[in-house]
């Protein structure tokens, strides 16, 4: 087997994963009272444990830092005591985990706010989008532009959060800088029109994402941090100007930084590879540590972009809500059960914990 295979190991530094197969963040909306995680979690991730490497579903960083009704967080003793049973029955089966840290910013609603009040957001403009709240579906709320004075207690909370995410017993997080949520929104110009530090300029419209990432890789070690981004994606109605040189100089930063891995969305997230045109080989390029490519992978793109030096590890994503022993059967050549999409945002067992293994 050859070390560009999916299926040979691989070293994530300090961690050696089975293979090169990374199962996606998959928001399920399936947290219990508290918002800890669901009480059928640790068999979910359990049941997919032959990845390389698991990342959670996207996570809250505090209160605020909610978007979606029933979507867990990282900021309560019950949470983190809840979260290492996760990470125990992962770790009882040989496999490797990351949590995915969020704030969704504008993507939000006042009725899952703090007092109803409104979302945060670098600007005060409402995202033309919708979300999952009160069992449905409903336009986001209009933010409120957060005070150049709140930016620490945001960067705070990411830290605090990856500290709870070792004291449960985690491999690692993964700062969610992708999908047009908060510190996308930073990110671009199209939702970022502050004047200050934090605006106007390509340097200043990154600078959050890179300050939340070395408070993170400070507070738990460069070698358990890793970043997904996704350069063009229209994902939460997010829109950007000149991402090339954007994302090529925030890669060079975050590199410059030494965090495990980067993870690309290339292309639009859940959509077309080429929706906007886009040089990731140049992203590839300037960074050095693992490059993680996500969105629209099967077993032949991604081999083709392990052989080419393309990827170092591919992400996969719906493909194992229905498919929990995903590698074994990418590595039969076997076929794949499909998803119910009735089952997939909120409910219990049905459609989480009770898709069959081919073996069994």
């Amino acid at each position: 087997m050859t070390s560009t295979s999916l299926f040979a190991p691989y070293v994530l530094g300090n961690l050696t994963l089975a293979n090169r197969i990374v199962m996606a963040p998959l928001t399920r909306n399936r947290a219990g009272a508290g918002l800890v995680p669901s009480e059928f979690s640790a068999t979910y991730y359990a049941q997919r444990a032959s990845a390389g490497l698991i990342i959670t579903e996207a996570t809250q960083v505090s209160v605020q830092a909610q978007g979606y009704q029933d979507t867990p967080g990282l900021y309560t003793p019950e949470q983190i005591a809840e979260w290492r049973k996760v990470t125990d029955a992962v770790h009882a089966k040989g496999g490797r985990i990351f949590v995915q840290l969020w704030h969704v910013g504008r993507i939000s609603h006042v009725d899952l706010q703090p007092g109803g009040a409104a979302p945060v957001a670098p600007s005060a403009i409402r995202a033309e989008t919708k979300t999952f709240v009160n069992n449905g579906f409903a336009d986001v709320s209009t933010p409120r532009a957060l005070d150049l004075g709140e930016l620490p207690g945001i960067v705070d909370d990411f830290r605090h959060a990856a500290a709870n995410a070792i004291a449960a017993g985690f491999d690692g997080v993964e700062i969610h800088g992708a999908n047009g949520y908060l510190l996308e929104q930073f990110i671009k110009d199209g939702a970022n029109q502050r004047n200050d530090a934090y605006g106007g300029s390509i340097e200043n419209r990154a600078r959050l994402l890179l300050e939340v990432t070395a408070a993170v890789a400070e507070e738990i070690g460069p070698d358990h941090t890793g970043v997904r981004i996704s350069p063009v994606s229209p994902a939460n109605a997010i829109s950007g100007s000149a991402p090339q040189p954007q994302y090529e100089y925030i890669v060079e930063q975050l590199s410059a930084l030494g965090i495990v891995y980067l993870h690309v969305v290339e292309g639009a997230t859940g959509g077309p590879r080429d929706a906007a045109p886009f040089n990731y080989d140049a992203l590839r390029s300037r960074f050095k540590q693992t490059y993680l490519a996500n969105n629209g992978y099967d077993l032949d793109l991604a081999t083709a972009h392990l052989i080419e030096g393309k990827a170092d590890l591919v992400a996969f994503g719906r493909a194992f809500i229905s498919n929990p022993d995903l590698v074994e059967r990418l590595q039969a050549g076997a076929p794949l059960s499909p998803l119910d999409p009735a089952t997939l945002y909120g409910g219990g067992a049905a459609g989480y914990i009770d898709y069959p293994a081919i073996s069994g």
